[in-house]
């Protein structure tokens, strides 16, 4: 072995191969506060151009460099920064752009933590939007590195910052209902396909690199509306469903309440993918380990699409129409009812007649970001947090691919105890040269 330090790309292929990470130098951690942020964007026009505007909406952010793969799609971001410098290939512009300071990871899922990791190694801090990553082996490399470089990091689940969100923690902490022994949550939207992969192969456009989006994935014909702009999001080597998709906005209000930490067990009981895409109509239960504002045995419940709590459960919101997405908290000595993105209802409404719920405001979530970068304050969602509740939302993705089988988690071990065959979704291998 010699001491030569590996390539970037010999040190991402471990990483997805076999787990190893090598620790490279790095910069400080943030600049001083009268300094303006350098900062780059991977993704130019969907989310990654709503990240891009929230965060140069801080007079202390400069815009300097995107990358995109879709030449097609940076019309917007170069009329509204006509001095940015635009890429097509990511790992160019954390080449040459050697003077930033920041980044948002705003590509579809599997290339999240490929360019997070690069940007950390680098010294930059980073926003990166949910799921952190598609693997539970890919979240815990990503917090672990993000913990010894000692950046800035930030997930982009807003509704954290929102004062919906922390109204709900509030209360939950404030003992209204009592330890919370069941939490039911749903999202409508139905991201998976129950249909085979179109065999035909499409002519790829003018100024899209198809190779290049499909960065760490294996090879395969471009079916023109089958992965880009949006339906990667149903596409198992690409996406996370709807579980994934929407799993870490939904459930982190009942991950900060309770202060969820280990799952024990987790078990499918809803669609399942088949070769290609995620499933419709998830159903997931969770068995997690007591903590000071649960029971000693909690679970956690998801449903998408089709899917619903059950009747015993809606009838628990008395008249209130069960919304599209939300969470409804059970306790000991009450029901909580959390539509998503709307105000909490405290159930049965005469016990709680008297009752104010808890006024806790809202912040500013790329705005937290940008100051902790700064020297100012500390965010919200960094990856010591958002990595292990990634971690809980992937592993309820795994399970779909086992329904009707109870998977025991040691999360220690990184590993499902009672079925080795679910261990291989643990972590993904990245294709030759990626």
């Amino acid at each position: 072995m010699t001491n030569q330090m590996p390539s970037r790309r010999d040190a991402m292929k471990l990483f997805g191969a076999v787990g190893l990470f090598p620790t490279f130098a790095t910069r400080v951690s943030a600049v001083p506060p009268s300094e303006t942020l350098r900062h780059a964007s991977f993704g130019a026009s969907g989310m990654a151009l709503a990240d891009i505007r929230s965060l140069t909406a801080s007079p202390n952010v400069k815009l300097v460099a995107v990358a995109d793969v879709d030449l097609n799609r940076v019309g917007e971001v170069k009329r509204l920064f006509p001095d940015v410098k635009v890429y097509q290939d990511w790992r160019e512009l954390l080449d040459k752009e050697k003077g930033l300071d920041s980044v948002n990871v705003s590509t579809p899922d599997h290339m999240h933590a490929p360019i997070a990791m690069a940007a950390l190694q680098r010294g930059l801090n980073v926003y990166a939007q949910k799921p952190l990553t598609q693997t539970i082996f890919a979240a815990r490399e990503l917090t672990r590195l993000a913990a010894v470089k000692g950046l800035v990091t930030q997930m982009g689940i807003q509704i954290h910052s929102h004062p919906v969100h922390k109204t709900v923690v509030a209360t939950i902490h404030d003992g209204a209902i009592g330890k919370v022994q069941d939490v039911h949550s749903w999202s409508g939207k139905s991201w998976g396909d129950r249909a085979a992969r179109p065999t035909r192969t499409d002519v790829v456009p003018k100024g899209f690199d198809w190779d290049k989006w499909l960065g760490v994935a294996e090879t395969r014909p471009f079916i023109a509306g089958y992965y880009h702009p949006g339906e990667w999001r149903k596409r198992l080597d690409f996406g996370t469903g709807t579980f994934g998709d929407m799993g870490c906005h939904i459930l982190d209000p009942v991950f900060s309440a309770l202060a969820l930490t280990t799952p024990l067990s987790v078990r499918s009981e809803g669609g399942s993918p088949n070769a290609d895409s995620w499933g419709l109509d998830s159903k997931v239960r969770y068995v997690f380990a007591p903590t000071a504002h649960t029971t000693e045995t909690p679970t956690l419940s998801w449903y998408d699409g089709e899917m619903r709590p059950p009747a015993e459960v809606k009838a628990l919101i008395g008249g209130h129409p069960l919304s599209d997405q939300g969470s409804i908290y059970v306790g000991t000595k009450g029901v909580l009812y959390s539509p998503y993105i709307g105000t909490p209802i405290l159930l049965p409404v005469d016990q709680f007649k008297d009752y104010k719920l808890p006024n806790p405001g809202g912040d500013d979530h790329y705005l937290q970001f940008v100051e902790a970068c700064r020297g100012n304050g500390k965010t919200s969602t960094p990856f010591s947090y958002s990595g292990p509740l990634t971690e809980s939302v992937l592993l309820g993705c795994l399970a779909t691919r086992f329904p009707a089988t109870t998977l025991e988690w040691d999360v220690a071990a990184m590993k499902v105890t009672n079925l080795d065959a679910a261990n291989r979704f643990v972590r993904h291998t990245y294709r030759e040269g990626w």
